[in-house]
């Protein structure tokens, strides 16, 4: 790639603009902070230019790009609305450099709530899978007993699992057996009827090329079937993954002690929106980052396709 293609972009130009933006006089009551968003959007500059340097695919630098060209420019609205010309109220809607300061001062006890709330997604959401994916392969081994199941997971699926947050306060011993149990409700159904979708849907000429061989049934589920419904099991892998992270926000506000929801509740309870809005980014970076790690392991196991 040429040193233009790579170097002068719109994303490095919105970053010239929004370090501009903050030379402009503030207007806000309180203090905007300015040099916390100054420092932000050098340090994610300095990623940029790394990225342009040593990225080779066009394609994958240009998404970078362009992510990082909406952070830049979220950046400047939001320094234009609050800091700059204050249109917002300052109490609900602190300056960026307010709510980075704030990031930083928390830093200990945002990494002990992310430990947490994603120590409940791990715990739900592989057990759920575990579970899940070799029981579908030996429904949706049969056709009359898979469709039959179809029909029951999409009903029992179709119940919010967070309506069984009081049985498992009753029942379970801790709030975070709690989160897992619900955590496992979102994840199992979809998982479930992904997987025995993929295995009815598998191709009749795969599945008569492996009787030919005269294959075991264990090898015909396992190394001919599950790779074939692969696809299918991504598909509902990712709507349990989804529906779990808002159901695991949801509960923590309900009555955890601990994690990205309960720390969010707390202070907005206390009106410290400040640190609301650290808590709501918080977790958009989390999802964002296990939505990309997925979406890895996924390509990685789906690579045969392409």
């Amino acid at each position: 790639m040429t040193f233009k293609k790579r170097y002068l972009r719109v994303t490095n130009l919105l970053f010239v603009i929004l370090l501009l933006v903050q030379l402009l006089p503030n207007q806000a009551s309180k203090d905007p902070i300015t040099a916390y968003t100054v420092w932000f959007a050098v340090g994610v500059e300095v990623i940029v230019l790394a990225a342009s340097s040593f990225v080779k695919k066009i394609e994958g630098l240009n998404l970078f790009l362009d992510i990082i060209g909406f952070l830049y420019g979220l950046l400047i609205v939001w320094t234009l609305a609050t800091a700059k010309f204050n249109l917002l109220n300052p109490a609900l809607f602190p300056a960026p450099g307010q709510v980075f300061l704030q990031f930083v001062e928390d830093i200990d006890k945002i990494l002990i709530n992310i430990k947490s709330s994603v120590g409940i997604i791990l715990e739900g959401y592989l057990l759920a899978s575990a579970i899940a994916i070799p029981l579908g392969l030996f429904l949706g081994w049969g056709a009359r007993l898979g469709n039959a199941a179809t029909y029951i997971s999409k009903f029992l699926g179709s119940i919010p699992p967070i309506v069984y947050i009081p049985y498992g306060i009753a029942l379970l011993p801790t709030f975070r057996s709690v989160s897992v149990f619900v955590i496992f409700l979102a994840t199992f159904w979809p998982v479930l009827a992904g997987t025995m979708s993929g295995v009815l849907n598998v191709e009749k000429r795969l599945i008569d090329s492996a009787k030919v061989l005269n294959v075991n049934k264990f090898t015909m589920l396992f190394s001919v079937i599950l790779p074939a419904a692969l696809p299918q099991i991504f598909i509902g892998c990712n709507q349990g993954l989804t529906v779990s992270f808002v159901l695991l926000t949801s509960a923590e506000m309900i009555g955890a002690r601990d994690g990205l929801g309960y720390y969010v509740k707390q202070y907005s309870d206390f009106g410290d929106y400040t640190r609301t809005i650290v808590g709501l980014l918080v977790i958009g970076i989390v999802v964002i980052i296990i939505s990309f790690l997925f979406n890895k392991l996924q390509r990685f196991l789906l690579r045969w396709k392409r």
